[in-house]
């Protein structure tokens, strides 16, 4: 080595340092990973997915949403007990573009609340939220997004994946249109399509509204703090929480997934349905149909 520098009259220094140099571009970016959760006073984990909902409950807050995100901070160690430093909650909230700080634009897709219905058939109103579960022995959660009829219970739609974004829910719910064969012509707006939501990012997102409006799909979100408005989604996934979740300890995405899909099927198909009479959601549309079960008028 040191007869080629000789040759090129190259400075020992001045090569060494160049060596060096080039090593410090092509280092990895220092640091501890984002580990994904916070854990909880109790001791178990919280994923960001499910932080991120929190926040977006505060921000869509009518009092809580002036506070801000080290206020913001105090309510979740106190309401959830969560394990959790203000620059944390800074860095989410900054993701999500609800820092009070910043300087904020009308929303594209105005907040329709939701209010009191009667469904008298399928199609009518759709309930969608998101659930997770643990992988074992690891620091993975295994995500469960569900779209149920209000009429007759089914899972008309449903999504699980190691992560949840407004595009993968608008792609399960795409399928789903396709399925049921809901589609709506222009100036339609009796018989439009009602999907009923929490404030979660991924349901508050542009991208998620601009679907709905493609669609022709009305869009609805509960006040916060309300979710028995969003009762049958939440009684579904307490039911999947029992009967799937805790029956099966997940070691691998492949297996959360067959399990979880094994269910919905049982569920949809031969699941006996205490307030269909003990039908699954499938006999109970089908005597519906043929008119063997009087159609009735559900309040929501």
């Amino acid at each position: 080595m040191k007869r080629i520098m000789d040759i090129l009259d190259l400075n020992r220094s001045t090569y060494y340092d160049r060596m060096g140099g080039n090593k410090v571009e092509n280092q990895a970016k220092r640091g501890r990973p984002c580990p994904g959760y916070s854990m909880h006073k109790e001791g178990h984990k919280i994923s960001d997915e499910q932080i991120e909902e929190y926040l977006m409950e505060y921000h869509q807050d009518d009092n809580i949403g002036a506070l801000g995100y080290k206020k913001w901070t105090s309510l979740l160690r106190d309401q959830f007990g969560l394990i959790i430093n203000k620059k944390k909650v800074y860095r989410m909230c900054e993701e999500l573009g609800i820092l009070k700080e910043r300087k904020t634009q009308l929303p594209k897709h105005p907040r329709k609340l939701a209010k009191n219905r009667v469904v008298t058939g399928p199609n009518q109103l759709w309930q969608v939220d998101i659930k997770y579960g643990n992988i074992a022995d690891s620091n993975k959660f295994v995500f469960l997004c569900c779209a149920i009829d209000v009429y007759d219970r089914k899972i008309v739609g449903a999504y699980r994946g190691p992560t949840c974004r407004a595009k993968d829910i608008k792609m399960m719910l795409t399928k789903a249109l396709i399925r049921q064969k809901v589609h709506f012509k222009e100036g339609e707006f009796e018989n439009k399509l009602i999907i009923r939501t929490d404030n979660g990012p991924q349901f508050v997102s542009e991208l998620f509204g601009d679907f709905c409006q493609h669609q022709k799909i009305y869009h609805e979100r509960i006040p916060n703090k309300t979710p028995n408005m969003n009762a049958y989604i939440e009684s579904f996934h307490s039911q999947v929480q029992r009967e799937c979740f805790n029956r099966h300890s997940f070691t691998f995405y492949d297996e959360a997934y067959y399990y979880i899909d094994h269910y919905i099927d049982f569920y949809n198909n031969t699941r006996p349905h205490g307030s269909l009479g003990n039908y699954s959601p499938k006999k109970y549309l089908q005597l519906t149909l043929d008119g063997s079960i009087p159609i009735r008028e559900i309040s929501l």
